[in-house]
């Protein structure tokens, strides 16, 4: 699928809950070792920087009990040095516990195998005190699984998901409003999905939606189509590997008539130039990576990633803007 751009902003700073784990050292200081073990660094400091918020994203990680778990603290900050969203979080293989020090609220989640082939998940909101616990049965081999969840303190009929290799369904009570009455029913959701003509077929039910999608890939070209149901929206989006560096992509809608295109350029695994223009915020883009674009900071030269992006809006070429994001990580 092309990319599109957001009215808003392109470049997002990342939530200060989903902070991605950051493991390995610089390749300028190699880690020391003790009696042949590889010391790893205590304490793990990535800070990232968003021009077009002007926030500063701060997180300082370190493992303790022989890396059985992990503690994070992150915040962020803005450019008058101003504190906000402070965070902490405990995890381990067991039990996660975030607290969130403005909301002042904790969420406890724990997991574990009850036995081989059952799975025991539970979490808890302490402020809001509710939160939802589920089990999961291995049927006749790990591919087909049968998942039981339910919330609290709500009571009523548990959901019932069965996950199989083609797919999933799932069983739940939904409240329908009727006259001023509230009623329970039971709704039917589910995801199939096979293969077809060297391509993969998916048909995913949801409340009365159908959406039936198709996507095909090789080497050279990726193609895929959607179709919705009952509204009739139609979509399909084209990939073409013009060589080893080069792809061009293109979105189009036919219900709305809006498409996007979007040409990328992979210079090597650390440098990566895209331009694209998208008709529905009718802006044209362009930006460029300098560290590996999907990857974390930890496997880029100097620990450091760089994106530069102009957003031209084909209305106001003269209100173009510039924007830019860093990331860095420091290992004490």
């Amino acid at each position: 699928m092309a990319e599109s751009v957001p009215t808003s902003a392109i470049i997002v700073a990342p939530p200060a809950t989903t902070s991605s784990a950051l493991l390995s050292n610089d390749a300028s200081h190699p880690p020391s070792t003790v009696h042949g073990f590889v010391r790893r660094p205590i304490l793990r400091v990535t800070s990232e920087f968003d021009s077009d918020s002007s926030i500063f994203f701060h997180k300082i990680s370190c493992k303790f009990l022989r890396k059985l778990a992990k503690l994070k603290f992150a915040f962020k900050n803005n450019d008058k040095g101003d504190f906000s969203e402070p965070q902490l979080a405990f995890i381990s293989k067991y039990l996660c516990l975030h607290y969130d020090h403005e909301e002042k609220n904790a969420l406890v989640q724990t997991s574990c195998n009850v036995t081989p082939g059952l799975h025991f998940k539970a979490a808890h909101n302490v402020k809001e005190q509710e939160g939802e616990v589920a089990i999961t049965a291995d049927i006749a081999g790990p591919a087909y699984k049968l998942e039981l969840s339910s919330t609290y303190p709500n009571v009523g009929m548990p959901k019932a998901t069965f996950k199989f290799p083609a797919g999933e369904v799932t069983l739940k009570e939904d409240e329908v409003e009727d006259e001023e009455k509230i009623n329970k029913v039971l709704s039917i959701n589910g995801t199939a999905n096979t293969h077809i003509l060297n391509g993969i077929c998916t048909a995913h039910y949801n409340d009365d939606y159908l959406n039936l999608r198709y996507s095909f890939k090789d080497k050279e070209m990726s193609f895929l189509s959607s179709l919705a149901l009952p509204s009739n929206e139609l979509a399909f989006a084209f990939k073409r590997q013009l060589s080893p560096s080069d792809k061009l992509s293109y979105w189009y809608n036919f219900n709305s008539n809006y498409w996007s295109l979007v040409y990328k350029n992979t210079a090597s695994k650390d440098c990566k130039f895209k331009a694209g223009y998208d008709s529905e915020v009718r802006l044209g883009w362009a930006s460029v990576w300098v560290g590996d674009e999907s990857k974390k900071a930890k496997t880029v030269p100097l620990k450091m990633k760089v994106q530069f992006m102009l957003q031209v809006p084909q209305d106001d070429i003269k209100s173009s803007t510039l924007l830019f994001r860093v990331k860095k990580r420091w290992d004490i």
